[in-house]
């Protein structure tokens, strides 16, 4: 086996804010001697987060056992995801914006037991392909507020915010939201773009937007835009781009890549 030098796009910030979060689980849990400094553990667990790097392959790299690879990794995917932002905590960052985007976005798997059809409820209808459906709440940047935690991909956008509590906790807060139509009839507080009215009979075809519809949409689509951003940066960590873990683990995975986005 081979091995060679490697870059990844983390920020140092990342790096010593994990190093420093695993110096303390160690010394709290009072260990003597490890094979790796808590340094060297980060980086393997950033490049594995951020690269998808497997763990032959970091084992090879850092000259370890792949098993204490996998101890390393798990160790820290919880230290990461215990320091997690949990929902009370994005309402209050929300409420100093002048609106936030709400977003659903389905992260792909492929660990699915198909006998039985345990598949369906990880099946998305609408992206044809089975998943893990996670709410995002960005600012009008489109920087992450908050991800939640992940739900089957069959669940539609708006019963997995309203279970999550997301819309109901919105609206206490009386803060502003922007959506797409997928979050129709979640309140007042929650705009979607218009659409065009029924049909009063088989025969009709459906009335055409007006003008001043249409120029409330395109506005609308401009302030949602940049919650689009918020999704790319979710899924820039290559471990979200299709998770091979069981899916009961996407919620730790999500939480953690959760911790070191708002680090950076």
């Amino acid at each position: 086996m081979l091995s060679y030098p490697s870059g990844m796009s983390v920020s140092s910030r990342v790096l010593n804010m994990l190093a420093e979060a695993l110096r303390h689980e160690r010394r709290a849990r009072r260990t003597r001697w490890r094979r790796l400094e808590a340094g060297q553990q980060a980086l393997l667990v950033l490049a594995y987060l951020r690269k998808g790097e497997t763990y032959t392959d970091l084992a090879i790299g850092f000259g370890i056992g792949t098993t204490t690879v996998f101890r390393y990794i798990r160790e820290a995917l919880e230290v990461l995801a215990a320091r997690a932002a949990g929902l009370s905590e994005a309402i209050t960052t929300a409420a100093r914006k002048a609106f936030v985007i709400v977003d659903g976005t389905l992260l792909r798997i492929d660990r699915v037991g198909m006998a039985s059809d345990r598949d369906r409820p990880y099946y998305s209808g609408k992206h044809k392909r089975h998943g893990v459906n996670v709410q995002i709440v960005a600012d009008p940047a489109g920087r992450l507020v908050w991800a939640s935690p992940a739900l089957p991909g069959a669940r539609h956008d708006m019963g997995a915010a309203r279970e999550h509590g997301l819309i109901d906790a919105l609206a206490a807060a009386e803060i502003r939201v922007i959506a797409d139509s997928a979050y129709r009839g979640a309140g007042a507080h929650v705009e979607v773009p218009q659409r065009r009215r029924a049909r009063e009979n088989d025969l009709d075809e459906h009335p055409r937007l007006s003008a001043n519809q249409k120029a409330v949409n395109s506005a609308h689509a401009r302030l949602r835009g940049p919650g689009e951003r918020a999704n790319a940066q979710l899924k820039s960590w290559k471990i979200l781009h299709k998770i091979r873990a069981c899916p009961h683990h996407a919620t730790l995975l999500v939480n953690a890549v959760q911790t070191l986005i708002h680090a950076s």
